[in-house]
């Protein structure tokens, strides 16, 4: 089989590994509309700050011993199968950067013989890059679950990422769906990258062949498949909680379940689940950034997030006692808990009433979401309304993102994100279900039909 074959197989089967969530989906159509995704195996995707960046992303291998229901690479699937060397990744890796098409790697691979031959595999890739040839871009690597520790302390050296899937919240689910691989055997990697990271900030000296390259720069992350097996979202964002405490983990990333194979132990879904993934993301975020704690978001008698309204109109709605704040005295901690306004406006507003007071074409200007403030702020003691809304009014209002239903936008996946409160999102069929952009969505086709032909290779 030859190089640009293996490509097309193996860029393929990579789809379904998140690199990381969109900002939101306007930008995936535009960037999905202006081509660049010809070569196979580039895809694109944005960092915390918005900048886009270009990675080839690619299975090592997608032969794999083990026989997950729901991974599309499982050793029961039918479908076309192939590997590369280290050599050959590390090849198209310098040749697809001479060209420009990409400015990082993100190599993941299906367990091929066992855990330690395949991560071996992928630090041998890692090294030729690195000090074969002189490689100084992105690298993230996915550290296979039962992999030796020795082998996880050489990845952390090469790679400025490493990532361990947990792929499901619970035990019992992970036996049911994945009764090759087990718990303790997913968390060991995680502790094992926590810890190298805190011994190289407790040493103070660079390690690692990339001079002036910071150790392990972007940190270790992880990936759950939503809607596959029963958890609430109670359980998911307590689990995700834990793991940022206890790991130090820099991101979750959601990925909605969607059926790639008959199995009866999967759920019979019709659409993935991409709104409730959008609402965990967001939760997430208020979790990561906002200093919500999860009990805040969610309890016993609430144990899923609302469809209709974002977390934290949700909270707010729940919470009359904490409002109006008043923008010109608020502390920071206080501003960033009002709907529509976010971490950079909080900011902006503590700089900006240092030299004047605040209304509301002042909030406007800085960046505050004031259709949606507007409901729970007050500027020099003065509500912006003459009289406090009915709370169902106040509801539909949110829900409508504070347009009251009259503006022309339709109000559905894309809205509920805004771009000046939450910065990243969950992906749009659109794109794949890592929620990155893929290349242009065919006509006519529906979500699940779409998930159908990338599942079977057909983009």
């Amino acid at each position: 089989m030859d190089l640009e074959e293996k490509l097309r197989i193996l860029g393929a089967a990579a789809r379904f590994d998140v690199t990381c969530s969109t900002r939101n989906s306007r930008m995936l159509e535009e960037a999905a509309g202006k081509g660049g995704f010809s070569f196979p195996g580039i895809y694109r995707t944005w960092s915390e700050d918005g900048k886009c960046l270009p990675v080839l992303k690619i299975l090592l291998s997608n032969r794999c011993v083990y026989d997950c229901a729901y991974c599309v690479n499982r050793a029961s699937a039918h479908r076309p199968r192939a590997s590369f060397t280290p050599s050959e990744v590390a090849e198209v890796t310098m040749e697809y950067c001479r060209r420009g098409l990409v400015r990082g790697l993100f190599l993941s691979s299906a367990v091929w013989v066992s855990p330690d031959h395949t991560m071996e595999k992928l630090v041998l890739a890692a090294r030729e890059l690195r000090l074969g040839r002189g490689f100084r871009g992105y690298i993230h690597l996915k550290v296979i679950p039962g992999a030796s520790p020795e082998l996880v302390r050489e990845a952390a050296i090469y790679a400025d990422r490493l990532s361990v899937n947990i792929e499901l919240p619970t035990e019992i689910s992970l036996r049911r769906l994945a009764p090759d691989k087990r718990r303790e055997d997913i968390l060991s990697p995680m502790g094992e990258i926590r810890r190298q990271e805190e011994a190289h900030r407790e040493s103070g000296v660079p390690r690692g062949p990339r001079h002036g390259f910071a150790f392990l720069r972007a940190g270790q992350t992880t990936q759950l498949i939503i809607g596959a097996t029963p958890e609430n979202d109670l359980e998911i964002l307590r689990l995700a909680e834990g793991l940022y405490r206890d790991y130090g983990l820099r991101r979750v990333y959601y990925s909605a379940f969607f059926p790639v194979s008959e199995d009866p132990r999967l759920p019979a879904l019709r659409e993935p689940p991409l709104l409730r993934e959008h609402r965990l993301y967001q939760a997430d975020w208020l979790i990561r950034r906002y200093g919500f704690r999860v009990e805040e978001l969610l309890g016993g008698e609430r144990p899923h997030l609302e469809k209709e309204l974002d977390p934290k109109s949700a909270w707010a709605l729940r919470n009359p006692a904490f409002f109006p704040v008043e923008v010109n005295r608020a502390g920071y901690e206080e501003l960033i808990r009002v709907p529509g306004i976010g971490p950079r406006s909080a900011r902006r507003i503590i700089s900006a009433r240092r030299l004047h007071s605040l209304d509301l074409h002042s909030l406007s200007r800085l960046g505050v979401v004031v259709s949606r403030a507007r409901w729970f702020i007050t500027c020099n003691g003065r509500y912006f309304l003459k009289r406090d809304p009915e709370p169902d009014g106040l509801r539909r209002e949110l829900e409508s993102g504070g347009h009251g239903g009259e503006r022309g936008e339709a109000t559905g996946q894309t809205a509920l994100f805004d771009a000046g409160e939450y910065a990243s999102a969950s992906g749009t069929w659109g794109g794949s279900l890592s929620g990155e952009a893929t290349g242009p969505r065919k006509e006519g086709l529906t979500a699940s039909e779409y998930l159908r032909s990338v599942a079977g290779g057909e983009f």
